[in-house]
């Protein structure tokens, strides 16, 4: 990613943090909505938590997009950790559509093409990089 691409991430990502219980539920309704074959991944889950969870490793991504080396690491670990749950390669499709249909509704209308291309070549970069720690030999 170049600079202008990680400072609109950056710069958006910021707009959301004040609203981040918000966003993770708006998130996770969509993503229940859109893709319910994940839903049973979260049985057993507090999804209160699971909301802070996601924004705080979202924080840390965004935050971390000038040091790929640094934040790749902890990626490749929840990817592995995620298969324990059965999430599958094509999940992160779904979860990344999510993600931008959630900031869309957050951003409203600072959710400009620019800042859509920007979230979707850093999420596809991460999703990626986890599916390929999760699943050697395959692709994203």
């Amino acid at each position: 990613m170049d600079e202008t691409e990680i400072k609109l991430v950056q710069d958006s990502f910021a707009k959301v943090v004040p609203i981040k219980d918000t966003a993770a539920a708006l998130f996770y309704g969509d993503l229940f909505e859109t893709a319910p074959e994940v839903k049973p991944y979260f049985a057993q889950t507090d999804m209160t938590r699971q909301g802070g969870q996601l924004m705080a490793t979202l924080g840390v991504v965004v935050n971390g997009l000038r040091d790929l080396d640094a934040i790749v690491p902890v990626a490749q670990d929840l990817a592995v950790r995620h298969v324990a749950y059965g999430v599958q390669p094509e999940d992160y499709d779904s979860v990344g559509a999510s993600l931008l249909r959630t900031l869309e509704k957050g951003l409203g209308e600072a959710f400009t093409d620019d800042v859509k291309q920007a979230w979707t070549k850093a999420y596809t970069t991460l999703a990626s990089v986890m599916v390929s720690a999760a699943y050697p030999g395959q692709a994203q």
